[in-house]
């Protein structure tokens, strides 16, 4: 009789706990919303982001030249016929920045996406679990971490070969380690506290746990890393590109545009300066956000 009104107790508990729990989360969500919203270079960055992602959208309507049409006006400084000048190729340079934008606001998102669930599935069970799990899977991730990002970046896309979506498997493959051990820390915190130790009495599954309670509370962590992971990501790109083992030629992708560009760089300087100064400004902007959600997303300073 004592046992059963002692479980009562618990799923009572834990289920007093789960609602609590579901009716803060809206207040919290908002609250983090106009945190963002009232964080300045947070907000400048994603407007940045957004402008990017508008002309990525919409190159073939913003580009005043085909990208990778040839033409006799062989490297002409910015004019009114050719805004950011053209290059060695007589090729419009204004036109290429547009376009490289779509090709590395994808490298950027896809491979994050791709770090960010393989990282964070491992990273899950990793914490979750434990014991041997938790060992066989972080010593994966410690080899991978052997390299420096970049150059397990460079042996990937050297092993896929040259291409562009071979690129963003090798800066995602990078990038995996990374959000592996942010999330499997996270994991370890989370899954100590009370509302989850209340789930766990009450009968719940491991996978209900993650489904409902690890994996919503841990992605805070993937949601910074990912922001800054972007910006990462498309420096690594270009990077690759720019050593001939990325995008290939004539592809419009602002490492391959540094790299055509190199030969001439006092001649003409902007064939280098253009591409170089959009890499800038969009690695600045996903920095930005990353930083901002940051801020946001500390719970010491959610707190003050």
């Amino acid at each position: 009789m004592a046992q059963a009104t002692a479980n009562a107790n618990a799923h009572h508990s834990a289920g007093n706990s789960r609602g609590a729990i579901d009716a803060a989360e809206p207040k919290k969500s908002r609250r983090t919303v106009r945190r963002l919203i009232r964080h300045k270079s947070a907000m400048l960055g994603l407007s940045v982001l957004i402008v990017l992602i508008i002309v990525a959208l919409f190159a073939p309507l913003i580009a005043p030249e085909d990208p990778i049409q040839i033409s006799r006006d062989v490297m002409q400084p910015p004019s009114r016929s050719h805004l950011m000048g053209t290059d060695n190729l007589g090729r419009d340079v204004f036109s290429r920045v547009v376009y490289g934008a779509r090709i590395s606001m994808q490298m950027g998102f896809i491979a994050v996406a791709i770090a960010a669930s393989i990282g964070t599935l491992i990273g899950v069970v990793a914490g979750t679990y434990g014991g041997i799990v938790d060992g066989v899977f972080m010593r994966f991730i410690d080899a991978l971490m052997a390299l420096p990002g970049i150059l397990l970046a460079l042996t990937v896309a050297a092993t896929l070969g040259p291409g562009l979506y071979n690129a963003m498997i090798a800066v995602g493959v990078a990038w995996i380690p990374s959000f592996a051990r942010i999330v499997r820390s996270s994991v370890l915190q989370i899954k100590e506290t009370t509302y989850v130790e209340a789930a766990r009495a009450s009968g719940a599954s491991d996978l209900r746990l993650i489904m409902r309670h690890i994996l919503p509370n841990a992605m805070a962590a993937v949601l910074v890393l990912a922001s800054l992971g972007v910006a990462t990501a498309i420096l690594v790109g270009a990077a690759l590109s720019f050593l001939g083992v990325g995008a290939s030629p004539p592809t419009a992708e602002w490492g391959i545009m540094l790299s055509d560009g190199r030969p001439y760089m006092r001649s003409a300087w902007w064939i280098m300066a253009f591409p170089g100064l959009a890499i800038t400004v969009t690695v600045l902007g996903a920095n930005l956000v990353g930083d901002g959600l940051r801020d946001v997303l500390d719970p010491r300073m959610g707190s003050r």
